[in-house]
């Protein structure tokens, strides 16, 4: 085991959480940004009907992610708990293992999207005339999904192995190129929403050059030799079985918009499906510094639980509910105070902009205490409890969110706006219910503390 791994078993908690979470916060903002960036020169550039394309096409973008993050998560949290084990054989194994089985789902991901892409457009809510749109970026977005998938789930490895920063620059590398071939494509080669799907699938493919040469160089903790790629189907279990928490919550996410989409159309029609597309992307920029923090203390949880150094996980789990509520409630105050200029950003379209703002202020409204219950599921998933994370994955995106989007929109003539007010309702309850769990597991590890060290516990 190096240093680096040693680190965090030993260092002090606050600067562990901030050396890992940082590099990963910038690189999820920056990351998050090539969704809004696409959707700015795509609104100014093609028009409000483009949006609407991108706003079906994004829940396909994230159940290929959803995939690629299954993998990854699982894979980082057994690497985490055997670097912590002293297993570095072990680790080494589960990353090969990852290897072959994110680029094998994600071939099978590709093939099948663009086998039936007009079918499943239609499903996720494509109207008539938002659906050419959909079609024309989709399919190049399957075409480099291979490449996207291996950063993305390559990325949770490094981090678990305590190198956040060569993963924050992955995400600087593919964002940063995103920014500057967008124009390219889309106003340069007048390529409109083709170009923005070209340049997103180009920036990838160099994040994905990047990532594959640390692995395989002297750099990385991990290092994994062709006798690590083969299949051994304990490894896999624990890959999937963890990972399904964070594929559920991803997938579940994707599925909800479907109805979201069709409850839009209905009750607003194409300009409340572009409305939410907008609003879709500024939430996820929102939550990035969320998840950044999340992503640090991911490795730390594993290791440290996997060292039964309960004490320390306790600290971490109380400092990144703290850290999330102060991001969350700041970045949320911009969202709430300027609403017309952030719509402004994107389009020009007066009656877009006029009905957007306020339902963008409904949404956001209770993000401030969505922290715990991202770090819940993060901190179950973590511990390797995948029934407990999976269920709290589901938690606010299906299980609360789904019953709200149903009842509301019929209340009185909510419509429309009982769709946005399901948001934060869904946010509300779902981080009180969150909260009881993870106070429960806290005074679990806090008993673990004084057992004896061959004591079973926790």
């Amino acid at each position: 085991m190096n240093e680096r791994s040693e680190r965090l078993g030993n260092e002090k908690i606050s600067k562990l959480l901030f050396n890992l979470s940082m590099p990963a916060t910038i690189g999820m903002i920056v990351n998050a940004l090539y969704n809004v960036v696409d959707t700015i020169f795509i609104g100014r550039g093609v028009g409000t009907l483009a949006i609407g394309g991108l706003s079906i096409a994004f829940p396909i973008q994230m159940i290929i992610m959803a995939f690629a993050q299954m993998v990854g998560i699982g894979a980082a949290s057994a690497i985490s708990r055997s670097l912590g084990a002293g297993e570095v054989e072990k680790a080494d194994h589960v990353a090969g293992n990852s290897f072959g089985a994110v680029l094998l789902i994600s071939a099978i991901v590709m093939s099948i999207g663009l086998i039936f892409t007009d079918p499943v457009l239609r499903i996720f809510g494509a109207t008539d005339a938002i659906l050419p749109y959909a079609r024309d970026y989709i399919r190049i977005i399957l075409m480099g999904s291979v490449f996207f998938s291996f950063t993305v789930s390559s990325n949770n490895l490094v981090r678990a192995e305590g190198n956040a920063k060569v993963s924050m620059i992955a995400m600087l590398i593919g964002t940063g190129l995103n920014i500057v071939f967008d124009p390219i494509f889309i106003f340069a080669l007048d390529m409109g929403i083709r170009g923005a799907a070209i340049a997103t699938i180009l920036s990838q493919f160099f994040s994905f050059i990047y990532i594959t040469f640390y692995l395989y160089g002297d750099s990385s903790t991990l290092k994994v030799r062709w006798h690590h790629l083969r299949p051994d189907y304990r490894i896999l279990k624990d890959i999937f079985t963890v990972g399904l928490a964070s594929f559920a919550r991803q997938v579940a996410g994707s599925f909800v918009a479907i109805l979201v989409n069709h409850s839009l159309a209905f009750y607003g029609g194409d300009l409340a499906i572009s409305i939410f597309g907008i609003i879709r992307r500024v939430t996820m920029f929102l939550f990035m510094p969320l998840f950044g923090v999340v992503q640090g203390l991911q490795p730390i949880v594993g290791f440290n639980y996997g060292a039964k150094k309960y004490g320390r996980v306790r600290e971490v789990i109380k400092l990144s509910i703290i850290v999330t509520t102060v991001f969350a409630s700041t970045s949320v105050l911009f969202g709430e105070l300027f609403p017309y200029a952030i719509f402004g950003i994107f389009s020009t379209d007066a009656e877009l902009i006029s009905q957007g703002a306020p339902a963008l202020r409904l949404v956001i409204m209770m993000i401030p205490v969505i922290g715990v219950q991202i770090v819940g599921a993060a901190l179950f998933q973590s511990l390797g409890k995948a029934v407990t994370s999976l269920v709290l994955s589901l938690l606010r995106q299906v299980l609360v969110l789904i019953p709200l989007l149903l009842f509301l929109p019929r209340v009185g003539n909510l419509a429309l706006t009982g769709i946005w007010i399901s948001y934060p309702l869904a946010d509300l309850i779902s981080t009180l219910l969150t909260g009881i769990l993870i106070f429960k597991e806290m005074n679990k590890m806090k008993e673990c503390e004084d057992a004896p060290a061959e004591s079973s516990c926790v």
